[in-house]
């Protein structure tokens, strides 16, 4: 099968969306599927580098690295043409929604599409929430959506969500997964001395752990208002915040109001390679976030070894097992008594581990792939009898040759 996999949003970029192509692309590919990725470019340069077709953009300020295509036509798209996909999945709603709906219309192939992104957590960024309202967020997301042949979600809470607005396309539900074996490595001893020496940890300290991006949506600050009253129960806990982004100086002066210098340590980015350390380093994942559409940190965190402790959503049914693998919140004292539970009592947290790795194993990059595969197949046999019904039936004289 030919597949174009399209997306405003690629390496050198590192985010959920980057990390979910790169493992369906590997995983396509690993089947003997031809894949190719049109994408936009870092730079105003137009390359191709293997399968990664970048196209030239420029940077629009909407929000935080947005780009649009520019100009609209050129020599890769022609190229992608000529190559004949035989389905389309964006990853995107942006510039790259709308060249895979002029390629689709071009080979009059179907298109399916991954929702990634819950907008209506994220208005603030376009143009400071003044421009688009909820209301219009969710018209604009039914309009793009209802265009397509099919929408995959990650969770039940994306689709329900998606059905809430009224889009009335095929609506799949197939998490993303992850490559289990980038976070299942072990953390040597020297490189543990390491990453302890340079973030000052001491052997005695309990260490809690986020990774992710460092944005308002996030939730971290409700994380850091609960961790005094952690700390009063267990005075050696060290939160790591790893990750850069917009909310980073804001969360940086809250500790100092907090007084939580001690107890606070900002890691900066970290490169993709590097940060199942962190897991490693971690006792506890903890996580605030309700914004998520899937969360694949939570998997990574799982997939470490890592127990979690986080606020409830409905994206975790299924994945954070009560007791079990971890343990979600909904009050705050639950929190800080959860944290507790697993701290003081090395049996509970050792079986957490376990269960957590095992849990991990529903989630691997092949199993979604094999997912994926199956909507492309059934999108491309609905949009195959589609054209069959609309020759016999829509077309009465070609109805009439045919006899």
């Amino acid at each position: 099968m030919r597949i174009l996999i399209t997306t405003d949003t690629f390496s050198p970029m590192i985010n959920g969306v980057v990390t979910s192509v790169k493992n369906l692309y590997k995983e396509l590919k690993s089947n003997g599927h031809d894949v190719k990725i049109l994408t936009l470019s870092p730079t105003r340069k137009e390359t191709v580098e293997g399968d990664v077709y970048y196209v030239k953009s420029i940077p629009i300020g909407v929000y935080p690295d947005a780009k649009i295509k520019f100009p609209f036509y050129n020599k890769l798209i022609n190229e992608i043409i000529q190559w004949g996909p035989d389905v389309i999945h964006s990853q995107t709603e942006f510039s790259m929604m709308l060249v895979s709906r002029h390629i689709a219309k071009k080979l009059n192939i179907p298109q399916i599409h991954t929702y990634h992104t819950m907008y209506e957590n994220y208005l603030d960024y376009l143009w400071g929430g003044k421009i688009i309202s909820k209301n219009m967020s969710i018209k604009i997301t039914k309009r793009m959506l209802n265009n397509l042949d099919g929408v995959i979600a990650a969770t039940n809470k994306t689709k329900n969500t998606l059905l809430s607005y009224g889009v009335n396309k095929p609506t799949y539900v197939v998490p993303t997964g992850i490559e289990l074996s980038k976070f299942q490595r072990e953390l040597s001893a020297e490189d543990k001395q390491t990453i302890m020496k340079e973030l000052q940890l001491n052997q005695s300290d309990r260490v809690l752990v986020y990774v992710g991006r460092i944005a308002e949506e996030k939730n971290i600050s409700e994380i850091l208002t609960l961790l005094p009253d952690v700390i009063k129960i267990c005075d050696k806990v060290k939160l790591l915040i790893v990750g850069g982004g917009p909310y980073l100086t804001h969360l940086q002066d809250q500790v100092k109001k907090q007084v939580l210098e001690d107890h606070v340590i900002f890691t900066g980015m970290i490169h993709s390679d590097e940060v199942y350390k962190y897991y490693k380093m971690g006792e506890i994942f903890v996580n605030a976030s309700t914004s998520e559409t899937q969360g694949l940190t939570y998997l990574e965190a799982l997939s470490s070894g890592c127990p979690v402790v986080c606020k409830y959503d409905p994206c975790l049914d299924g994945v954070i097992e009560q007791g079990d693998n971890g343990y979600s919140y909904k009050e705050k004292d639950e929190f800080v008594r959860y944290i507790h539970e697993i701290l003081s009592n090395v049996s509970l947290r050792n079986r957490m581990c376990k269960q957590a790795v095992l849990k991990a194993k529903d989630y691997s990059s092949g199993i979604f792939a094999s997912g994926v595969l199956d909507k492309y197949r059934s999108t491309i046999q609905a949009n195959q009898e589609a054209k069959v019904s609309l020759v016999t039936f829509g077309n009465p004289k070609a109805h009439e040759r045919e006899v």
